[in-house]
């Protein structure tokens, strides 16, 4: 199988749906500023950039900056190869960690006492029994739901997870992914790299999207989703689904997981979320789709500014948080 992790499996899945921003073209008459764009892969899902603005050379520079950007935060966040994170899921323990792990997995583990355990970084042993079961030749003989509550019991909890500037720690057989948070984490130092470069107006897909300014044709950047047309103008965009990996033609089991029980989560069917930064959109889809919509608001009040495009199993759609008018009429 393809090196497809949770995450950047939906990533892959949803640019084949439309899910990336609609780019509309500007007057053709008009020579400069014009759009520089940029394509290329960021932790295996397929990536984009696009800078609006006067200057070439300013734009080739820039371009050259976020490619060495990315290529700095793949060496901690990937799942394969050499980063930080398979050294310290191979070993168990890595020392002299980077800033940058450190702080997204002081992050993580935040969100995850705020979503009593939905957000979780410790899922990555299910994921691998899941891979096992559905996608190796070897046969595996128990059955998977039974399978991944024993993973879950005794080695998904983000709890046991050690960090510190010194050293990180994991128990024994233990395995984190960041792929729930490291998206929308470059997709933020990339889009805060391009502003500080001089580029006002610019759209960072990198994973998770953060829009920069207005589209050039004075209004904002517009994106499309299960949920709507979405727009945005200096804010960031994530979605979830665990449609986008399903492990069997069914899709009852899929790459979204419940840490608790082991089971993949059926909660809704999209989540949609967007904040000021990619970071907070990345990791509130993730736990909104696992803790589900009961649990959603409390999410959302933590985080000033996000709001989430909820759509339901059944097809039904609803946005949070709720329009005084509408909270009104429901009190």
């Amino acid at each position: 199988m393809p090196d497809i992790t949770r995450r950047r499996a939906f990533r892959i899945a949803a640019a084949a749906a439309g899910v990336p921003l609609l780019i509309a073209g500007v007057r053709a008459a008009a020579p400069n500023p014009r759009f520089f764009t940029w394509q290329g892969e960021v932790l295996g899902a397929t990536a984009e950039l696009t800078l609006w603005h006067a200057d070439a050379s300013l734009a080739r520079r820039t371009m050259l900056k976020v490619r060495r950007e990315i290529e700095r935060h793949e060496a901690i966040f990937s799942l394969y190869g050499d980063s930080e994170i398979t050294r310290l899921n191979r070993d168990g323990v890595l020392a002299r960690p980077s800033a940058d792990l450190v702080a997204v997995i002081d992050t993580s583990q935040r969100l995850g006492r705020l979503s009593d355990g939905a957000f979780d970084i410790t899922v990555q042993p299910l994921w691998r029994a899941y891979e096992a079961h559905f996608w190796s030749r070897a046969q595996i003989a128990p059955d998977i739901a039974a399978r991944a509550a024993d993973v879950a019991r005794r080695l998904v909890d983000y709890r046991r997870v050690q960090a510190g500037a010194a050293r990180i720690s994991l128990a024994p057989g233990m395995a984190i992914t960041l792929n729930g948070i490291a998206q929308g984490t470059i997709t933020d130092r990339v889009a805060d790299l391009v502003r500080n470069e001089g580029f006002e107006q610019a759209v960072v897909g990198l994973g998770e999207w953060r829009a920069l300014g207005n589209h050039p044709e004075g209004r904002p950047w517009r994106a499309a989703t299960r949920a709507g047309s979405i727009d945005l103008a200096d804010q960031a965009l994530a979605v979830s689904s665990g449609a986008g990996t399903t492990f069997e033609p069914g899709g009852k089991f899929h790459h979204i997981f419940y840490p608790a029980t082991g089971a993949s989560a059926h909660a809704l069917h999209e989540v949609a979320v967007t904040a000021p930064r990619a970071m907070t959109a990345d990791a509130l889809a993730t736990a909104i789709c696992v803790a589900g919509e009961e649990r959603a608001a409390r999410l959302l009040a933590a985080y000033p500014g996000a709001q989430a495009f909820l759509t339901r199993r059944d097809g039904t759609q609803i946005s949070l948080p709720l329009v005084l008018a509408e909270a009104g009429t429901q009190s």
